[in-house]
């Protein structure tokens, strides 16, 4: 028989037992990201804090364990502009961010011995016996203290950071603007691309995300609600205004509704490790495109081609808006995205193979047991992964899964499910 999750398996879990409705908007992880060795871990969350995980060495899988958290951003609130600024954490990249830290280890000394008393008054016998403050070797802790504060550059919520390739800059980008910073200069930065119109009655797109090409410097690109994918190149222009490449799909009339353009914009896209490929994603499906051909994705593969009819009710709930994000595998033959009732995809591109997962506790607890979660239809008969997977009435739309991060090396992906986080091999 054929093995159905084509050797993945749960390795990990960090988190609460509690249910989703026990769980606090302030722990809901937002951004999970390995760093560029895959020996670390970092997730970030709505209340601002990061946590930090370790590879634990001695074990012969790769398992992590934790390592320190620091609170990074705190609530603000802008009065010349009337906006509050949430500490929730969009992204996460190592090296340096938005906010920049540094990691350390810390001796802690304490007082072993003191004086006690006037030391006058002691009896000349005693004096030479007096003890002295001492100090010893307590314990090490890890701290956290920001070395640069990158601020005051962007009037809506920053989505995306891309440290370049050169080690030297990186871009942010809000709705509207893409900034271009060097990483020494913390309090000034150029305007690389600006979409915001004179008049904002007449704004029809906004930037969804932004991303450096992993091998060449002088090209980054953006992708917007209208499900396009616009690569520019920093030598032709100071201001991108124009492209050098775009990376988009014309929608037949004919199957055009009132949810085809959001359902068609961008929430994520990733440049596999080699630059040749974009990986992107949008509300229903998966798109690969090569950059040396723009007039079509050489694969589209459908994620959630089975909630089409249900686009009415998942506008209502807002879960049309969601913002999944995908990922390359280190070798770029694997790609990963996340949806609902905490499943996740991993595609085998070269043979077409698409792996369900769940990450949930309670399916590994029975398992172990013996016994199957999995639900029976009518007849009795017990639903596979995929056919739950695909039963739109019983999906939780609570629970998805929306930020994750393949390891650079292995076979190893972290996923953020609510406040939990979820780490599988393959």
């Amino acid at each position: 028989m054929a093995d159905p999750d084509n050797g993945w398996k749960f390795a990990q879990c960090f988190g609460d037992k509690g249910e989703v409705e026990d769980v606090t908007e302030a722990d809901i992880i937002s951004a999970v990201e390995f760093d560029h060795t895959g020996d670390y871990l970092a997730t970030g969350d709505r209340g601002g804090r990061v946590v930090l995980f370790e590879r634990n060495e001695g074990k012969k899988a790769c398992e992590y364990k934790f390592f320190t958290e620091f609170q990074s951003h705190e609530p603000e609130f802008d009065y010349l502009k009337s906006l509050e600024i949430e500490e929730k954490i969009n992204k996460i990249r190592w090296y340096k961010t938005i906010k920049l830290w540094k990691i350390f280890e810390k001796s802690i000394k304490v007082v072993s011995e003191n004086n006690l008393g006037d030391r006058n008054k002691l009896p000349v016998a005693k004096r030479e016996a007096l003890k002295l403050p001492k100090l010893i070797y307590h314990d090490t802790i890890t701290a956290a203290t920001p070395r640069k504060i990158y601020q005051n550059a962007h009037g809506y919520h920053i989505n995306s950071i891309s440290v370049n390739s050169d080690g030297e800059t990186y871009i942010s980008a809000d709705d509207l603007r893409i900034n271009l910073w060097n990483l020494e200069i913390s309090d000034q930065s150029f305007n690389i691309v600006d979409i915001k119109p004179v008049n904002m009655e007449e704004l029809t797109e906004v930037i969804t995300c932004a991303e450096f090409h992993p091998i060449q410097c002088n090209t980054f690109a953006y992708s917007s609600s209208k499900g396009t994918i616009r690569v520019n190149d920093m030598r032709a222009n100071a201001l991108c205004d124009s492209y050098s490449k775009i990376f988009s799909v014309e929608e037949d009339p004919a199957s055009k509704s009132f949810f085809s353009e959001i359902i068609s914009s961008i929430s994520d896209f990733k440049f596999s490790s080699d630059g040749r490929y974009i990986l992107a994603r949008d509300y229903t499906t998966l798109k690969i495109w090569d950059m040396n051909m723009e007039s079509k994705p050489v694969k589209v593969i459908n994620v959630h081609d089975h909630l089409k009819g249900k686009l009415c009710d998942l506008y209502e709930n807002d879960c049309i808006f969601d913002k999944f994000e995908c990922n390359f595998s280190g070798d770029g033959t694997q790609a990963l995205t996340g949806s609902y009732s905490n499943f996740f995809h991993v595609f085998n591109l070269a043979n077409d193979t698409d792996t369900i997962l769940q990450a949930d506790k309670s399916a590994f607890k029975a398992k172990r047991a013996g016994s199957s979660k999995n639900k029976a239809n009518p007849q009795g008969r017990k639903l596979t992964r995929r056919e739950e997977f695909s039963n739109v009435e019983t999906l939780e739309f609570g629970k998805k899964i929306i930020h994750a991060s393949w390891h650079p090396r292995e076979n190893t992906v972290a996923l953020a499910a609510t406040n939990n986080l979820f780490l599988f091999q393959g």
